[in-house]
């Protein structure tokens, strides 16, 4: 029986209803009836072919909560019936040392939820039953949608390079990504500083988090902000002075991208090695800490503010992405 949902059949082109035969149900495998589905720029990156690795027709959507309709024989952990979550990846070797450490998100042969197989912006989708997470009571399925993706990406480097309370953390960007790691630095007990090109968004900043706030364009408090954060993670795409945020790293200090800028970054090694600052990053994350996101963000009432439409109006909530209008998540309600 074929699966319904929506394709953008060429680069850039607007979604149009699409039928597909999913992939058999394998001995591991789940399939789950969507309910909800994030959108995020990801998708408007994939539909425009951004990365050079869309095949179309493409069906977006890779934050997706709904309910298991059924299980492969040889998966014992998940039942019909449960409210379950999948994220950007669908699948990986299982075997390499990637895998083995428990890295499965870096996996070279990782298998893309919207990139390699159809994605949530449908009535079902079949995955590897292993990147299925079942979902705590506490989270509703409209808000825990981007926790799949835009949570994970930000809690994951929190804890990789060891975010601890007496730690002072920046980020960077108050929007999809950023409004969540805001959130997340905020529970964690640090001290937070937020950083935006909007000054207009300074209270929901503060609502969110926040201890302090800086508009990226005022130089004085830019400047005063050297030498005070232990932690910076941009979670934007921008080009901003890369520079001038390492000179606002501690000794020790660490500036973290989940965005991905569109130029090269530059910063002269004498910055690094003056305070040994580093310049890292991180991808999504692993299936353990995908459970651990979705049950801290359950206990510390961590949710992604929303927007939800119908999915018949796809593509109105597409556009709203594009125009950076959604404050700060859309979500597809079916």
């Amino acid at each position: 029986m074929p699966f319904h949902g929506y394709a953008a059949l060429a680069k850039g082109k607007a979604l149009e209803p699409y039928s597909f035969e999913p992939s058999p149900l394998g001995p591991t495998d789940v399939e789950v009836k969507i309910t909800h589905c994030g959108v995020g720029h990801t998708d408007i990156h994939l539909i425009d072919n951004a990365w050079g690795n869309s095949r179309y027709p493409i069906v977006p959507g890779h934050e997706i909560v709904g309910e298991i309709t059924a299980v492969g024989p040889g998966l014992q952990r998940l039942r019909p019936g449960q409210r379950v979550g999948i994220g950007y990846q669908a699948n990986s070797c299982m075997e390499c040392y990637r895998c083995i450490k428990g890295d499965e998100n870096l996996c070279k042969k990782s298998v893309r939820t919207c990139v390699d197989r159809p994605g949530g912006f449908a009535d079902s989708i079949r995955v590897s039953g292993h990147f299925v997470f079942p979902l705590p009571e506490a989270l509703s399925s409209e808000r825990a949608a981007p926790l799949l993706c835009g949570g994970v990406t930000v809690y994951s480097p929190l804890r990789h390079y060891g975010i601890v309370p007496s730690n002072r953390v920046g980020v960077i960007g108050v929007g999809g990504l950023g409004h969540l790691a805001l959130q997340f630095a905020s529970a964690f007990g640090c001290h937070v500083t937020a950083f935006s090109t909007t000054p207009e968004k300074q209270d929901e900043a503060r609502r969110l988090g926040a201890d302090q706030f800086i508009c990226i364009h005022d130089n004085a408090a830019m400047a005063a902000a050297t030498d005070s954060l232990d932690f910076i993670l941009s979670t934007v795409d921008a080009d901003l002075s890369w520079m001038q945020f390492v000179t606002m790293l501690r000794v020790d200090g660490k500036l973290c991208f989940v965005g991905v800028p569109s130029a090269p970054i530059s910063i002269p090694a004498g910055l690094l090695l003056s305070a040994r600052r580093s310049i890292c990053g991180s991808l999504i994350g692993s299936r353990a800490m995908m459970h651990e996101t979705l049950e801290f963000a359950a206990r510390h009432a961590i949710e992604a503010q929303t927007e939800t439409m119908p999915i018949a109006e796809v593509n109105a909530a597409l556009e709203k992405v594009r125009r950076n209008r959604a404050r700060y998540r859309m979500v597809l309600a079916l």
